[in-house]
């Protein structure tokens, strides 16, 4: 069937709105009619291929907000009028040992993304959610039980939420715990409540002292100006954990001597160009550590989303027309947004 959705025919072109093809349900698919879709940095990566390798037409979104409108006859877990959401994953092999261990997110086979991911369906990639309507095996496919009226700062936590949460558990963040979170963006907002939330206590480091202000009504317990020697200099050797959630290339060896022995510096954001290599005595004589995450699976993604109902944690957002998703990608490359856009996919009508 078709549906109205925004994309970009090349990576040099505006958003248009044009028409797509969703495959009839099968018997393990949910449609959803989408309410909300964030907008995540990735889908401006993907729209203008600085990553290389995009698929035209492109649409991106992967931070999905809708009701569900038809279940395959086998499936079991939903019921039309629900109010559910989707992530960056739409398949995965399902028979690999990060499959079978709901790590989804590192299939050995790779996975399949919401957009640019290949598919049997046309135009042989998978399109995301600046669209009015998608259609998702129920595997990948999460409940929402947040009320209705933060649906749409929902949204955002299907990235940059799960992007933060799965390594805070990952490295049993909890009380007691003196975590540090790298920049106060997109996911950076997102790490502060949570930490917050899980009980830690949390230090925001920020490049501008203006920010001090908004950090502070995130969560955060401190909060430290990154170019202030003196202010780094007070908290050296004394985090169990700090999550970077910068994407430019940066100085690593400011953040891991802060760590304690045995700390761990984990990076989520992915550089444009490398980092400059980190001096490796500060990792060896305190046993340090600097490591990665991802996302997370299906399974962890809906304990995070059932975790910030329970909370009360959303996304702070700004939320645009689809008519405006260029001029909130201009923005957004500026850092002029508090901290994710969302559009309204009513208006893609």
């Amino acid at each position: 069937m078709t549906t109205k959705a925004y994309g970009v025919q090349s990576a040099d072109q505006p958003f248009e709105a044009m028409d797509i093809t969703r495959r009839a349900p099968g018997p393990h698919d949910v449609r959803i009619e989408i309410a909300y879709c964030g907008i995540c940095h990735s889908d401006l990566h993907t729209a203008r291929s600085e990553w290389g390798g995009t698929r035209y037409p492109c649409v991106p979104g992967h931070e999905i907000v809708g009701t569900v409108s038809a279940v395959g006859g086998d499936v079991h877990k939903f019921k039309v009028g629900e109010t559910v959401g989707v992530g960056c994953l739409v398949d995965s092999c399902q028979h690999c040992s990060a499959c079978d261990e709901g790590l989804e997110q590192f299939c050995e086979n790779g996975f399949v993304g919401t957009y640019n991911g290949p598919t049997h369906d046309a135009p042989g990639h998978t399109l995301g959610g600046y669209a009015q309507q998608i259609v998702v095996d129920e595997k990948f496919v999460l409940k929402i039980r947040h009320p209705q009226e933060q649906l749409a700062a929902v949204a955002p936590l299907l990235c940059a939420g799960i992007t933060t949460y799965s390594p805070l558990r990952h490295w049993k963040v909890g009380p007691g715990s003196k975590v540090g979170v790298v920049g106060i963006g997109g996911l950076g907002h997102m790490g502060v409540k949570l930490a917050h939330a899980m009980g830690a206590h949390v230090v925001a480091f920020t490049t501008s002292d203006s920010k001090r202000a908004d950090a502070k009504a995130l969560g955060a317990d401190e909060v430290v100006v990154s170019r202030n020697a003196d202010e780094m200099k007070a908290h050296a050797n004394s985090f169990d954990f700090i999550l970077d959630t910068v994407a430019a290339s940066h100085d690593l060896d400011a953040y891991t001597s802060l760590l304690k022995r045995n700390g761990t510096l984990v990076l989520v954001g992915v550089p444009e160009h490398p980092h400059p290599s980190p001096d490796v005595s500060n990792l060896i004589f305190k046993r340090r550590a600097i490591a990665g995450s991802l996302i997370g699976g299906i399974a962890e993604t809906q304990e995070m989303l059932d975790f910030c109902a329970e909370h009360g944690i959303v996304s702070d957002i700004e939320m645009i027309n689809a008519q405006q998703i260029d001029e909130a990608y201009e923005r957004m490359q500026r850092s002029d947004v508090k901290y994710r856009f969302v559009i309204d996919n009513a208006t893609m009508a």
